[in-house]
This record gives structure tokens, sequence and C-alpha cells, in this order.
């Protein structure tokens, strides 16, 4: 192959392209490989590339579009990487929270479970009848005693609340 010029191409050039491909980068391993790639491929492309009037040119053009790929590829990779991470722990709970939740617990699960839709998610009776596959005059009654044994249970004696 050395007939052909490319390895004079390559000791004229190469020093210029790596430095070239080190700004691109700012890490010199990264900066080689890519120098590396780019006359891999003038090397295969040889008889078109040696016949274009700045050869080192093209080099220059691959490198900066495989530093272009290498920064997508980061970029997709600390994407995963975010994407992988545990969720943010969530604060402590409230003392009040911790109290009542442990009343709730003490509830009837149907009863318990018709309360967190409608207060917590305030969703509509009609709503928490059809999830629960109950007529709304059940869903009714369970709000009303779960209300009251809560009131019960919390001493505060006052069933109401939210009007159902």
């Amino acid at each position: 192959m050395g007939d052909d010029g490319f390895d004079e191409f390559y000791r004229v050039t190469s020093r210029r392209v790596l430095r070239f491909a080190y700004a691109m980068v700012g890490d010199a391993a990264t900066a080689q490989d890519l120098t590396q790639e780019a006359y891999i491929r003038a090397w295969r492309r040889w008889s078109a590339v040696s016949r274009y009037e700045r050869p080192e040119s093209w080099v220059r053009v691959v490198v900066a579009r495989l530093a272009t790929d290498a920064w997508r590829r980061v970029r997709a990779r600390r994407r995963r990487e975010a994407e992988l991470r545990p969720p943010e722990v969530f604060a402590e709970p409230s003392e009040l929270t911790v109290l009542l939740v442990g009343e709730l617990r003490k509830l009837p699960a149907q009863q318990r479970h018709a309360v967190c839709l409608y207060y917590l998610l305030d969703l509509p009776v009609a709503q928490v009848a059809s999830e629960c596959g109950v007529s709304q005059g059940t869903v009714k009654s369970w709000l009303h005693r779960a209300r009251a044994m809560l009131a019960r249970q919390v001493g505060q004696g006052n069933p109401s609340g939210r009007g159902v």
C-alpha cells in the first residue's frame, strides 16, 4: 500500500487530525479512537479519497461526525442511567398522617377502599360505586360508617365531614 500514497498521507496529516479530534472531544483516548476510525475509513476508500482536492479535510469531516455520534451516545446513555435511578425518597410522613393511616387500617377493607377513593382521590360517589362494583347507596353507607368509626377512634366525635 506504500506505493499509492496512503502511508505518506497518514504520516503527514495524522498528528494534525489527532489534535483536531482532541479539541473536538476533550479526551485523548477518545480522540485517538476517532482518528484511527477516520483513517481506517479513508484507507478503505483511498482510491476515491486520494483524488479529492483536500483528503485531509475529508478525514476531519469524518472525525467531526464520529465525535458528534459519540456525544449522542453519551447523552443517550446518561438519559438511560437517569431513568434507571431509584425514585426520589419522599419526606417522612407527619405524625397526623401516620395516625390517620393507622386508623384507616382498622376500617373494614371495603370501607377503607371507599374512603380512599372518595376523600383522597376526590372521586364522586357514582365512580366509587362503579369501581367497587356496588350501588351508590352502599357507598354512601360505607362512607357514613367509616366517618363515624374514624371519629370515635380519633376522639373527635364529629362523624360529619364532606357531605354525601
